[in-house]
């Protein structure tokens, strides 16, 4: 009889193994995009001063608040550098996500082979569904065009799913370290 307790309980522990590996790869598969329709219908264009207004809208529902005078200056600055790669994707004619990057001009003593990825937003219902993956993937083939060897950005070390985002995306701890000081 102890046999057979044996035996269920390890064929309950083994059932129960099984159960979490799948549940296990199929949250992972979801936080990816895997398993779900892809976006075929997916246009990536330049970024245009009509789109401001999506992206406040984009930025305000990730980040919680409306910074229009924030984007207007922001994106100014952006235009008037002829270094720089905006990017917008659109689906089914709206705009669902942007992405923001430019190549480095000797700043910091870091060579113009150098780009980096500003900004990156993703409408939310538009999230782990690859969109953010087609933005950047399209900017790096843009960058790399134009003589960037490697590409920087900035994330904060509490914001998980961006940093695993550029995890996946290839993306590795750098050399350099921000320094901040409060005031």
């Amino acid at each position: 009889m102890q046999n057979i307790a044996c035996f269920v309980k390890s064929k309950f522990f083994l059932c129960l193994s099984f159960f979490l590996t799948n549940l296990g790869l199929l949250f992972n598969g979801l936080v990816r995009g895997e398993g779900m329709n892809p976006l075929e219908d997916v246009k990536i264009r330049p970024l245009e001063e009509q789109d401001l207004e999506t992206i406040v809208e984009i930025d305000a529902k990730v980040l919680g608040d409306k910074r229009r005078d924030y984007w207007e200056r922001k994106l100014e600055r952006m235009d008037n550098k002829s270094t720089q790669i905006s990017l917008v994707a659109e689906v089914e004619g709206n705009v669902v996500g942007f992405i923001l990057g430019e190549v480095s001009g000797w700043e910091f003593g870091v060579p113009d082979t150098i780009g980096w990825i500003d900004t990156i937003g993703v409408e939310p219902v538009y999230q782990k569904k690859g969109l953010a993956t087609a933005l950047a993937h399209e900017l790096i083939k843009k960058l790399k065009t134009i003589g960037v060897k490697t590409i920087y950005t900035l994330v904060s070390w509490g914001d998980w799913d961006l940093l695993q985002f550029f995890h996946a995306m290839g993306f590795t701890r750098g050399d350099m370290i921000n320094l901040e000081l409060k005031i």
